[in-house]
């Protein structure tokens, strides 16, 4: 293997005050304040390209790195080597006669603040499309050098779910106290991979601390921002790592009463196929809970529609909604 160090760059600024805020998280904890959280800050990962529902990474990142909440680069990977512009063509602008600027690319790490100033890290940008591997071991570097005790990772998965009950989450990691919640429905699976979930693999492989948390998104609205997936993430971040973000979980909760509203309306004054599909998750899922609760995980199935027959009719119906001909005859097929 390469050398990793080639596929970043440290920034000066930046790692003095990451490695200063290593220095004084550690002080801090072996003075004996008695709050019990390990030395070394935590770091928060999410990366564009793979599987997101609802948008459940992004919005949190978004938050996390808003330009009201100050934040300073610490390292910053060469997009050029790590990702593949023809599958994911960085905007360009045009103006007049000409080329004015070119967007790259940027992934990153960024030293950010809580609401209470307390550090942390948070590594963001796009999937890379090469060098998992080396990637990886680059990110194991940065990880060794600043001190982190906790990496985390988070996501949305589909899953057939209502929006009326509460979201889920899948938890991982390398040490069954860090994992919040246990539902182990099954021994094994193999999926496609993803260099989140690589660096998940490597980082434990190497002894360091890592939690992965996916929210279950219901599927029929997995392509919309569903606010209701990050704050549950949120509060599974906060819970797990002590950091105080209230200003985040507000912004979202005020998200979460709109979207509920709209989606609420929009069954409302929907079809009767979409609000039958939505009853029948909605059947299934207290079956489910209701034989968890007796201590029986095995509930009888329900009869309902596969994951693409679900997202065909909500989306079919959300373009019947937007559409500005609504109540004129459709033109006629081919």
């Amino acid at each position: 293997m390469h050398d990793p160090q080639d596929l970043y760059e440290w920034v000066p600024e930046g790692l003095a005050m990451a490695e200063a805020m290593s220095a004084d998280t550690g002080t801090d904890n072996d003075t004996g304040t008695g709050s019990g959280t390990p030395p070394g800050p935590v770091l928060l990962h999410h990366f564009e390209g793979f599987l997101d529902a609802g948008e459940t990474g992004t919005q949190l990142i978004e938050e996390l790195l808003d330009e009201r909440r100050t934040s300073v680069t610490v390292a910053r990977f060469d997009h050029d080597r790590l990702v593949d512009y023809r599958a994911r063509r960085p905007v360009m602008t045009f103006r007049r006669d000409r080329w004015t600027d070119f967007r790259a690319p940027r992934l990153e790490v960024r030293l950010v603040h809580d609401d209470t100033r307390k550090p942390f890290l948070v590594l963001s940008g796009p999937e890379p499309d090469v060098e998992w591997e080396r990637f990886a071991e680059a990110v194991r570097e940065i990880v060794e050098r600043l001190g982190v005790r906790l990496t985390i990772g988070f996501h949305g998965i589909p899953m057939g779910v209502p929006h009326t009950r509460p979201v889920g989450l899948t938890s991982h990691g390398n040490r069954s106290e860090l994992v919040p919640a246990r539902n182990d429905l099954f021994d094994e699976a193999q999926v496609p991979g993803s260099a989140a979930a690589l660096l998940e693999l490597r980082l434990s492989q190497a002894g360091h601390d890592v939690l992965g948390i996916a929210a279950h998104v219901p599927h029929y609205i997995a392509r919309s921002r569903y606010p209701d997936s990050a704050l549950v993430v949120l509060e599974a971040l906060t819970g797990a790592t002590g950091l105080v973000l209230p200003e985040i979980a507000q912004s979202l909760r005020a998200r979460v009463s709109r979207v509920r509203e709209e989606i609420d309306r929009e069954l409302a004054e929907g079809d009767n196929e979409l609000v039958a599909v939505v009853r029948g998750l909605e059947q299934q899922y207290d079956a489910v809970a209701g034989a968890a609760a007796r201590g029986n995980l095995v509930a009888e199935p329900a009869e309902l529609p596969s994951a693409d027959e679900l997202g065909a009719v909500f989306e079919r119906f959300l373009a019947e909604q937007e559409d500005p001909r609504d109540g004129e005859d459709p033109p006629p097929a081919p």
